[in-house]
């Protein structure tokens, strides 16, 4: 049994205010008629001891906020749009890249700022604040530090989060938009129970989540209605849904925890779809051994156009279209709508009881879910269904697992994705992945086993004495080892391998009979579906991963699966790692003695085929000469893993006939169909397969479309007669030649009979145009289709009819018939019209040379009525988009798009048009040139991008970020986006005013402080804001050197005093002297030469920074030493090693500083803290203690790069052995740490050892300094370190040689402890110049 943990809060405080909301209620009174939506939340807040509480609220009006009570202070920052934003941007895009460059700017700045709580409030009053001073260190405690927060308020705009349709008001539960209609901390890590009341219109039904505990009629006039809702499970503000409406409640006949409700209209359908749903809800129960975690479970059908995705998923609640709803007359529709209703119930399980604990824990959540709707899929519809569509997942997988932006657990790729990583195709290929992973361990440990884990997280989950209700990685790991049984090493290295890692093994596989031996001999070629050394380097960089040195491998070993001529026998003997080349030896257990064979006729080939592909001659007699009829690589896909196995034809033919597993039958086609010739054994044994009724349908198309693809010239169209001869013996009267009517009685041959037109139409000759046969085939099926006597409906076999033609290639055809058919007998969501329009489409666009397209569009134009169905209108959009696209160009397509996008009132429609202009871009290919799309293109997607319509529409924002990093060349994913090299680019005065906010109440909460001390160095530049440092623009005003502790910390700034003949660029940039490029470096020195004496040029090498960020060095007591030098020597001053704590940030290596001067006095400053030139630690920077350490100050020469790459690697491999030693000291003192004793004799001991060391070293410089003195007579060069007052700053001037000036622009000071001040140590090495 697993060991429990210890208990976590169940609401762990967020970062960003530190209050935790421990319960909330949520009123509200809607009216459909006038559009009104008013009412007040009141949430139990623990404040934190700042007394300020920051809440997330999104096109609300505020009316008033009570604390207990009693009305209080609060400040509201709407999010607001800049009204410039073309001309900002004007001159920033010239192309595609500099406008992907702005746009993840934009974007990221968008997510950056929806983190940031913009209602805040006071919580405290004055009493309160009075009696904060008067306690020590202003702290209350926290059991009196819980305050009843209401907030009445009304909605503004129902534009996202909230809608009206007509006379039905739903949410749509998008990432942080659950703001957009009650305050709340719309955070992942804030969960709470709910009190929720709706007062509606009397004929109006409120559903909402938890259990409904009453109703209320009002005796107003007119009437009103009032549900109450009690939600008991602490969920997070995404969770809570609510749609209001005229809705017809459909309670579950078998269970009655179960409501299902739509529109009056579609009650018919709710009744069928809905009759298996009972099932999978018991299942789910039954499984995982426990009741359904809430106390009721409702499904809210909703037309297309309001929703915004085909289900949203709330807490005991799901909000679906009714475009997944059917009658008993459609069979298309029942597979995929039981698959999508079972998910939805899945995710109420995990995902929204059982939440991840951190985001890279989602995946975990998400295949949880996913292996709960597989189950459903084995038991109820088949396990052959289950396994192929596992086989299909596992390849889309393996084809798209080829870069970080899939790994499902690394910090790379969650961090900093802001919940993007969930949307789109890379969103389906992670969820398709974490699946396939947790299958991969249920195949390891057992079903039982992994049956019994997901019991123990709902059983520990459901405790009513501690309940955790939150997963890891890290605790799904440990119930692997100790219920799976499961082995440490194997789970250590199975996590970062598969979890923590991207890429999928490739295998490619060859095998030769050794008769003498009886033995197989398999050769092995292990690849990686990612290249080899940027996989290394990500499983490398992440710290959660415990296997950081071994060849690129997978945990586990895979089985060899023989056929022989007397029965199968299973091999594991297949490692996953090891050499990228392997030869392994398999022992046969039939022996070809015991079997006797005719042997063939002269000149005739053994297996019947032409070829065995290129295996060696003797290997082509395999079927006579061995006991071998086919062999299986991982035939229970316990890897994700893609395989390449050579065998025989024969082979590949036995195991397409012989084999019972769909998925063998499926590669088997598969191989057979990438055969380079094909002989009559093949297309023969994949007619067969197709006639075979017993067979899986889905196998069967696939051989249907196998055999369409090997028709040729070289075959005789043998596979296109194969297929109408099959056609025509199911669904012709043979008397007549012509097509019986529709019978869709047998399900399976149903879906075989529709796949075969298409596979018919994709057929061509050698001039690539469509064989007269499978046109008149295709057409005679269409003109002679009869549905009278059908119980069934027709409307998915025609509208595969009508593509089928469009995808033929022929002279011309009109489909205008069916076309104007269907608008006056709408089919079933519109389908035959869907149909049609892309037919029409696909016609026009290849037979664009030969008609006129302005015929087309009028045709099409008409569908994109705004009274147009929802699926049809995108349709007709989709179809111009494609035609505008071939006439025009993309720049065209595009600005059409945008049109349509702010055309289009359904916010599914806008996001099923963003996916499709996306894939135009993609088609265009490559980076695309500024002469292909015009910069006021750009200009107007980037304006779309942060306009309302994109905040409104979460899915649409990020295809717009996708299609302008399409544009660029680069890949549609947030992953990847360097964010330190981005520009500022959003409201950033917004987000400083909101940093700023409650500025007079916080400072009258805190106790009372002594004034700081008054700033060293020019007082100009000593009132720098530390709201400044969030700008990236404020890194070219100073370079700040920090020296942080636990209680004290300082900012020290290195600026150079330059003369007027500096650099013009250097003057405007407020003289800073930060630069990347080496070759600045060496211009200033080239200047310098040129004009000695005079003046002095100085130049500083260091980093781009993208931030004004504090770069703190370590609390050491460092003594300044100034050494002599000679006349005209260069003095080179390195700070080195600059680290900061964030993770994968390398910026800051070293700083160099070079100054030359004309004449100059020699000083000696005493060593002494009370000098002047002693810098000062007065300063604590708050900010400063979120980075590390500037470990070291070292001495570099910037005239011998050699020596300076050597004395680099030097202090690199010195700091590593120094961390080490202090790692195993900090080790065995562990204990010691607390001591006052120990930690004064450590700190004397260090001060005593670091004195003897610097004197040592300052008696060497002096003796080398002074025999230089003798022997050379030179200029000389010091560096002066100017004081903190401001007399000494005016008394440089410009007459003056100019000097190195180390100034500290910041002081301040708080309560603390007395320390010794430390010291700011500089280095000096002398190199005298040549004579030349």
């Amino acid at each position: 049994m697993a060991k429990p943990r210890k208990p976590k809060p169940e609401d762990p405080k967020p970062a960003h205010s530190g209050a935790v909301v421990r319960h909330q209620k949520l009123c509200l009174s809607i009216d459909t008629n006038l559009r009104r939506i008013y009412g007040y939340t009141e949430l139990e807040i623990e404040v934190p001891d700042i007394g300020i509480v920051g809440l997330h609220a999104e096109n609300l009006g505020i009316e008033s906020v009570l604390v207990d009570g009693e009305p209080t202070d609060f400040e509201y920052y709407p999010r607001s749009q800049s009204s410039d934003i073309e001309k900002r941007w004007a001159s920033a895009v010239s192309s595609p890249s500099s406008a992907a460059d702005v746009a993840a700017a934009a974007y990221i700045t968008a997510l950056d700022t929806e983190l940031i709580p913009n209602l805040l409030i006071n919580c405290c009053n004055k009493m309160q604040i009075e009696q904060m001073n008067t306690e020590p260190n202003g702290v209350q405690s926290s059991a009196e530090n819980v305050k009843s927060v209401r907030v009445n308020y009304w909605v503004e705009k129902m534009e996202t989060g909230i809608h009206f349709e007509d006379n039905v008001v739903h949410t749509d539960n998008q990432i942080r938009r659950a703001r957009c209609w009650f305050p709340c901390i719309d955070d992942n890590n804030q969960r709470c129970c709910f009190d929720l009341e709706f007062t509606v219109a009397h004929n109006l039904v409120a559903v909402s989540n938890g259990s409904l505990l009453y109703q209320v009629l009002s005796k107003y006039d007119p009437p009103c209605k009032t549900y109450v809702y009690r939600l008991d499970v602490p969920v997070t503000a995404q969770w809570i849904s609510l749609a209001v409406g005229p809705f017809e409640i459909l309670p579950d006949q078998h269970n009655g925890l179960i409501s299902h409700m739509c529109l009056p209209p579609n009650l018919p359908k709710l009744r069928h779809t809905v009759e298996f749903f009972h099932n999978a809800f018991s299942e789910y129960e039954q499984y995982l051994d426990a009741k359904f975690p809430f106390g009721s479970y409702n499904q809210v059908f909703l037309s297309p156009e309001m929703a915004i995705s085909s289900s949203t998923v709330g807490a005991s609640l799901c909000i679906l279209t009714s475009q997944v709803l059917f009658d008993e007359k459609v069979i298309d529709q029942t597979i995929d709508t039981c698959i999508k209703l079972a998910f939805a119930l899945s995710r109420q399980w995990f995902g929204v009881y059982i939440t991840p604990e951190a985001p890279n824990d989602e995946w975990l959540l998400d295949g949880l879910a996913g292996f709960l709707t597989d189950l459903f899929i084995k038991k109820f519809l088949g396990n052959n269904e289950a396994r192929y569509r596992r086989y299909k997942a596992n390849c889309a997988v393996c084809k798209a697992d080829d870069s970080g932006a899939t790994a499902l657990s690394s910090s790379f790729a969650c961090k900093d994705l802001y919940g993007t990583h969930s949307i789109g195709l890379l969103g389906k290929i992670r969820s398709w992945k974490s699946v396939a992973i947790l299958q991969m361990l249920e195949k390891q440990m057992g079903p039982d086993f992994f049956k019994k884990i997901l019991q123990a997280i709902i059983c520990r989950a459901q405790s009513t004495t501690c309940p955790v209700r939150s997963l890891s990685t890290k605790e799904f790991r440990h119930f692997a080892n100790k219920i799976g049984n499961l082995e440490r090493p194997f789970l250590k290295e199975f996590f970062p391998r598969w979890v923590g890692f991207y890429g999928c093994p490739v295998l490619r596989m060859g095998f030769s009979y050794n008769k003498r031996k009886n033995i197989i001999e398999l050769a092995v070629l292990r690849e990686c579906t990612a290249t080899i050394d940027s996989s290394v380097s990500v499983l490398n960089a992440n710290p959660d991963s415990e296997n950081r040195d071994g060849d690129i491998g997978w945990p586990g070993v895979m089985t060899v699966r023989v056929y022989e001529l007397d029965g199968m026998s299973d091999h594991p003997d297949l490692p996953m790692a090891g050499d990228a080349w392997q030869l392994l030896e398999i022992a046969c257990h039939s022996k070809l003695a015991a079997r006797r064979y005719q042997k063939p006729k002269k000149g005739s080939k053994p297996d019947g085929s032409d070829d065995n592909g290129d295996l060696p001659t003797v290997d082509m007699r395999s079927s006579v000469d061995s006991p071998l009829l086919w062999i299986r690589a991982d035939p229970e896909m316990e890897y994700l893993a893609e395989i390449h196995f050579n065998q025989p034809v024969q082979m590949w033919i036995n195991q397409l006939e012989k084999d019972e597993d769909v998925v063998a039958q499926a590669q088997a086609i598969t191989a057979l169909e990438s055969l380079p010739e094909l002989s009559f054994s093949v297309l023969k044994a994949l007619n067969n397969f197709l006639n075979d009724s017993k067979a899986f349908w889905r196998v069967r198309i696939e051989a249907a479309l196998a055999l369409a693809s090997t028709s040729s010239e070289e075959t005789d169209m043998a596979g296109l007669q194969h297929l109408v001869k099959f056609y025509k013996s199911r669904r012709f009267d043979t008397d007549i030649g012509l097509p019986k009517p529709n019978d869709f009685s047998d399900f399976p041959e149903y879906f075989v009979l529709e796949a075969i037109p298409h596979a018919v139409a994709t057929i061509r000759a050698a001039d690539r145009k469509s064989p007269r046969e499978a046109v008149e085939f295709i057409l005679q099926l269409l003109k002679y289709n009869d549905n009278n006597e059908n119980p069934y409906s027709d409307v998915f076999w025609l509208a595969a009819l009508v593509q089928s033609v469009g995808e033929l290639e022929f002279g011309q055809q009109r489909i205008d018939r069916l076309l104007q058919f269907d608008r006056l007998m709408p089919s079933y969501n519109g389908i035959l019209t869907i149909s049609c329009i892309r037919t029409l489409a696909q016609i026009a666009l290849k037979l664009s040379g030969f008609i006129h397209l302005d015929h087309v569009f009028e045709l099409i134009k008409p569908f994109r009525d705004s009274k147009t169905i929802w699926h049809v209108r995108i349709e007709a959009s989709r179809a111009l988009l494609d035609l505008e696209h071939h006439c025009n160009g993309i720049n065209a397509a595009l600005l059409l798009f945008i049109k349509y996008i702010e055309e289009e009132p359904s916010l599914r429609g806008q996001v099923k048009l963003g996916v499709h202009a996306m894939r135009l871009c993609q088609i265009q290919g490559g980076s695309i040139s500024s002469e292909d799309i015009k910069a006021t293109t750009l200009v107007a997607l980037l304006h779309l991008l942060e306009s309302r319509i994109a905040f409104n529409n979460v899915f649409l924002r990020h295809y717009l970020f996708c299609i302008l990093q399409v544009l660029a060349g680069r890949s549609p994913t947030l992953y990847g986006v360097p964010k330190e090299k981005l520009p500022c680019m959003g409201n950033v005065e917004i987000c400083n005013e909101q940093k700023n906010n409650f500025g007079a109440p916080v400072n009258e909460i805190r106790p009372p402080q002594p004034q700081p001390q008054p700033p060293m160095g020019n007082p100009s530049h000593s009132n720098h804001s530390h709201d400044n440092l969030a700008i990236p623009e404020a890194s070219k005003e100073v370079d700040t050197v920090s020296n942080s502790h636990d209680r004290k910390t300082a900012v020290v700034n290195i600026r150079v005093k330059q003369s007027a003949t500096s650099s013009k660029a250097e003057e405007a940039d407020n003289g800073t002297a930060e630069r990347s490029e080496g070759g600045e470096r060496s211009e200033g020195r080239r200047n310098h030469d040129a004009d000695r004496g005079a003046t002095s040029s100085v130049s500083v090498d260091a980093p781009q920074r993208n931030s004004a960020e504090a770069v703190s060095i370590s609390n050491q007591n460092i003594e300044e030493v100034n050494s002599f030098h000679d006349h005209g020597s260069r003095i080179t001053a390195s700070i080195g090693s600059a680290k900061i704590a964030s993770e994968g940030d390398n910026f800051g290596k070293e700083l160099q500083c070079t100054a030359d001067s004309g004449n100059a006095s020699v000083h000696h400053q005493p060593d002494d803290p009370s000098s002047p030139s002693i810098i000062q630690d007065n300063y604590i920077d708050a900010e400063a203690k979120k980075y590390a350490s500037l470990q070291t100050l070292s001495i570099s020469r910037d005239d011998d790069p050699p020596f300076q790459e050597k004395e680099k690697e030097k202090k690199k491999k010195s700091k590593k052995k120094k961390d080490k030693e202090k790692k195993r000291k900090g080790e065995e003192h562990k204990g010691e740490r607390n001591d006052p004793e120990y930690l004064e004799k450590k700190r004397l001991k260090k001060e005593k050892k670091h004195k003897e060391k610097e004197m040592a070293r300052i008696l060497g410089e002096v003796k080398a300094a002074s025999g230089e003195l003798k022997s050379k007579k030179e200029e000389t060069t010091s560096l002066t370190q100017m004081g903190g007052n401001k007399q000494e700053a005016d008394n440089m001037n410009s007459s003056e040689p100019p000097k190195v000036v180390i100034t500290k622009l910041e002081t301040r000071t708080e309560p603390t402890q007395p320390t010794s001040a430390p010291k700011f140590r500089i280095k000096i090495k002398s190199k005298p110049l040549s004579k030349s």
